[in-house]
């Protein structure tokens, strides 16, 4: 296989336009396809395709990478390009797709006759820009075609497994997750408590500033919250909130009670339904009061 690839990308959100980009950067030929055809059409400056289905954008692809909402969505978007799949091809599933989803994900690759890898990736929209993702990758880990992808999205590669079916990438990215959303909240709330008792929240970062306390993650949500900007989003809370309610139900499901998660998931949801739900993760901030 040359060093060129062909790449199809399924999925031109955050993540997706972001890692489209920087591997037509990389070289590769990039075709995509959105749900949303207007969301992709910045991608052709940088030389990207876009396909009108996604049959068409599979067509003649050496691997093709899912980046939509959740499971439900790749295997739905995954059966319409199904009469142009060809056997052998490597499909990079980076979509969030929890337990289930990605079990269903790996048996129509199976059927399918596709080289299966669950791949999907830490980090935000910035990292994604910057080609600096860390990518949690299940699947054949000396394939040459995968790990040019991953050289092209991601500053790092973390194999779980050699085997895409065993789910072992999306576990550790339920578990990843889980960290983010509890330091997501706990800034949200701190801040929320410091209005309620009418303390000046710089005071707070300035007490944590450079301790054992503090943390780059609560400065940049904080940040955001402070600053009046979370509609500059990184990861959208409609997104976590689903992503909190998979890593609540493997909880259930292995015999972890998760309390935060499940508090935090009824964060998100009603922070989305006060109308914040196409705003970053940190509008989670405003669940704390009635608006």
């Amino acid at each position: 296989m040359s060093d060129k690839l062909h790449v199809s990308m399924l999925g031109t959100g955050i993540m997706g336009a972001a890692m489209a980009r920087n591997l037509a950067r990389a070289g590769h030929d990039v075709t995509v396809w959105n749900r949303s055809r207007d969301k992709a059409e910045p991608l052709t400056a940088d030389g990207v395709r876009i396909a009108d289905t996604p049959a068409d954008a599979v067509r003649g692809a050496d691997a093709v990478v899912t980046m939509v909402h959740d499971g439900p969505a790749a295997l739905d978007v995954m059966r319409q390009a199904a009469p142009a799949l060809r056997p052998g091809l490597r499909w990079i599933q980076s979509t969030t797709a929890g337990l289930d989803g990605t079990a269903d994900l790996a048996a129509f690759a199976a059927e399918h006759d596709l080289v299966f890898f669950d791949a999907p990736v830490l980090g935000t929209r910035e990292p994604a820009e910057a080609g600096k993702l860390t990518v949690l990758a299940s699947g054949p880990n000396d394939d040459t075609a995968a790990n040019a992808v991953f050289a092209a999205v991601g500053a790092k590669t973390v194999w779980t497994g050699a085997d895409g079916a065993d789910g072992s990438a999306s576990r550790l990215k339920l578990v990843a997750n889980s960290w983010v959303f509890v330091l997501t909240h706990g800034i949200g709330e701190v801040l929320a408590l410091a209005r309620g008792l009418d303390v000046e929240p710089r005071r707070f970062f300035e007490l944590i500033e450079g301790g054992p306390l503090d943390a780059g993650y609560a400065q940049a949500k904080g940040g955001l919250i402070l600053n009046g900007e979370t509609s500059r989003t990184s990861f959208a809370v409609d997104t976590a909130e689903k992503d909190s309610r998979l890593i609540a139900e493997a909880g259930r499901r292995h015999g972890v009670r998760l309390d935060l998660a499940e508090a935090g998931a009824e964060r998100f949801r009603r922070a989305a339904e006060q109308g914040h739900g196409g705003e970053d993760m940190a509008a989670s901030y405003f669940a704390s009061f009635d608006e």
